[in-house]
């Protein structure tokens, strides 16, 4: 047995000390840190969350809503999905697959939107009209280089009212996005809805099958860099701009949507079932108006 002295013996727990403080995690694909780590100061995200809830690919799936939201910070079942960085001042969401929602097979930690805060049950017109403004990137994606995975960072998403579900017979009030917004390699892909047989009878225009997606691109890229989006919804127009560069509809698509109820989504909906996929959003700004 070696036997140490007693200046050995303090500079050996010196040591241990300085090997402990200094070791770190690199294999972790995010940073759930409250607190910037440059020494600089603390800079939170200016987000009113007030009128959103958020969902965790967890529990069944999990769910928290305003007001308990509004001190998502201190919540610890949210630090490893839904966190500050304060070196940057942004809101950031991980979200890796597990828990999925009702009508899908891919795990988020995304933000719905709640005119009526902790429910769900009102919601908003095309009639009525929605703006979305938001400043965002993507910081960490899985998938080799040149074919990262998928990111839906904001939506709006369709509702049934009560009696359009009965009418149907739907077992609940889900209908289609009318609108996706996808991080796709770097690029920003806008996805909506338009109808397959635009003749339709009012009744049969409810259900989801009578849609299908209509795919359009932006031109420019915006790969890990800080972009601007904003989207604009009335009566008889879906606008969405990326930085200075705009995409506008206005047809009979648009005009027959109005028949739905909507809400905003915003946040990491990863297009990716794969165990080893993970993917992290950071939102500097988001605001909503009606």
């Amino acid at each position: 047995m070696i036997k140490l002295n007693f200046l050995q013996s303090v500079f050996f727990v010196l040591l241990i000390t300085l090997v402990s403080c200094n070791k770190t995690d690199d294999d972790s694909p995010h940073n759930n840190q409250n607190n910037n780590q440059n020494g600089t100061e603390e800079i939170f995200p200016d987000i009113d969350l007030n009128n959103w809830k958020v969902t965790l690919p967890i529990g069944d799936p999990l769910e928290i809503e305003p007001p308990e939201i509004l001190n998502y910070a201190n919540i610890n079942v949210l630090k490893d999905y839904m966190f500050n960085d304060t070196d940057d001042g942004s809101l950031v969401f991980f979200t890796q697959p597990g828990t999925t929602t009702p009508n899908s097979s891919y795990s988020r930690t995304e933000l719905r939107e709640q005119l009526d805060p902790g429910s769900n049950n009102t919601n908003w017109t095309f009639a009525q009209g929605g703006n979305l403004d938001a400043t965002l990137k993507v910081t960490t994606v899985s998938g080799p280089d040149g074919n990262k995975d998928r990111i839906i960072v904001l939506q709006i998403h369709g509702r049934l009212t009560d009696e359009q579900r009965d009418l149907i017979g739907e077992d609940d009030n889900n209908a289609p996005p009318v609108l996706k917004i996808y991080w796709d390699d770097g690029k920003i892909n806008v996805r909506r809805k338009v109808l397959k047989d635009v003749d339709v009878n009012e009744e049969d225009m409810l259900r989801t099958d009578a849609w299908e997606d209509e795919s359009h691109w932006f031109e420019q890229s915006v790969d890990f860099d800080q972009f601007d989006m904003s989207i604009e919804a009335s009566e008889n127009l879906l606008k969405v701009t990326l930085n200075d560069e705009e995409l506008s509809f206005s047809d009979i698509h648009v005009e027959k949507w109005n028949v739905f109820e909507n809400y905003f989504k915003a946040g990491n909906y990863l297009q990716s079932s794969d165990e080893n996929s993970y993917a992290q959003v950071k939102f500097y700004n988001l605001v909503v108006t009606h």
